[in-house]
């Protein structure tokens, strides 16, 4: 009977309603008293919900996970060092012997211009440059592979471990700035050409430039690793191939014709040059060459971030 009564037969043959409530089922009357009260479910503080297919980033995941990047960055801090003779004394050998060798080899040797510059802080300063870019771009091209172990575990933001790859590395570079500084204060006492400029103060937006194209190729081909294991080794010879298009053993004013133009394709190109104009006083720089390479980097970082997106859904079933 509708309102929960029902119908009871007396003695006399007639019908008399019963009051008596009708039976409900346990079940039903749980579930409506469940939806007309609070609910009872946890308020959760993080919903993991599938990824779009190309442009669903989600920089806030990756702003939300900023403290992995510091344990990350510590975590490779550590750990390159670790069990060394010398620890982190080899930031300052490893960009010495790097220039002694350039100095004996292509200044003493082979005689290659320097622009009238000391050859010692000719070559040094492109080491400091180059090494910086390099670093960042060999490491963040293995992210996957690395850390796959990690990967397959636990869900977090994948870009932080590049992003702290790109700080670990900038450590690496300021420790050699200083010792490059060291050494441009050295000759400028002792009255070389050697002199600091304005374009100093565009270090802040070189570095932003370098760490753009380093992220940027890195995780372009460590998306690609994943499937074309190869590439991996390429990366390491290619990063030295690519270093002899740059105007770090000789300078760009010594090149001309269609070689000129190719190394003028090369976005650190400029960067070098404009670090040696800041801090030596000499190289071949322009406003045009260096919105190039601040173009290059952006685009290198956006498709870069799509495209590690991408293998993010899937790498774990290739890797």
């Amino acid at each position: 009977m509708p309102g929960g009564a029902a119908i009871r037969h007396d003695s006399g043959g007639g019908m008399t309603p019963d009051i008596s409530p009708a039976r409900v089922d346990p079940t039903v009357e749980a579930r409506q008293a469940g939806s007309a009260g609070p609910s009872d479910e946890p308020e959760w503080t993080l919903v993991i919900r599938p990824k779009g297919r190309w442009f669903d980033l989600r920089l806030r995941e990756l702003w939300q996970g900023r403290e992995l990047v510091w344990l990350f960055f510590w975590r490779d801090f550590v750990a390159l060092y670790k069990q060394t003779i010398l620890g982190p004394l080899w930031y300052v050998i490893q960009p010495l012997l790097t220039t002694i060798v350039f100095t004996v080899v292509f200044g003493r040797i082979a005689h290659l211009p320097t622009n009238g510059l000391p050859q010692f802080l000719f070559y040094m300063s492109g080491t400091v440059a180059w090494t910086y870019f390099a670093g960042s771009l060999t490491k963040t091209s293995t992210t996957f592979l690395a850390n796959a172990q990690i990967f397959g575990k636990v869900y977090f933001p994948r870009l932080t471990v590049p992003l702290s790859i790109l700080l670990s590395n900038l450590v690496a570079f300021g420790i050699q700035l200083l010792l490059f500084l060291g050494f441009v204060a050295y000759f400028m006492i002792k009255g070389t050409d050697a002199h600091v400029t304005v374009w100093a103060l565009l270090l802040p937006v070189l570095i932003v430039i370098m760490a753009g194209l380093g992220l940027g190729l890195g995780i372009i081909v460590s998306a690609l690793t994943t499937k074309y294991r190869d590439l991996q080794y390429l990366v390491i010879f290619g990063v030295q191939l690519l270093m002899y298009t740059t105007p770090m053993v000789f300078p760009l004013s010594s090149v001309s014709g269609t070689w000129r133009w190719v190394m003028l394709a090369n976005p650190m190109t400029s960067i070098i040059e404009a670090f040696r104009r800041g801090f030596l006083g000499a190289g071949t720089i322009t406003a045009p060459l260096l919105l190039y390479s601040a173009g290059f980097a952006l685009t290198a970082v956006i498709l870069g971030a799509v495209l590690f997106h991408r293998v993010e859904r899937t790498f774990m079933d290739t890797v």
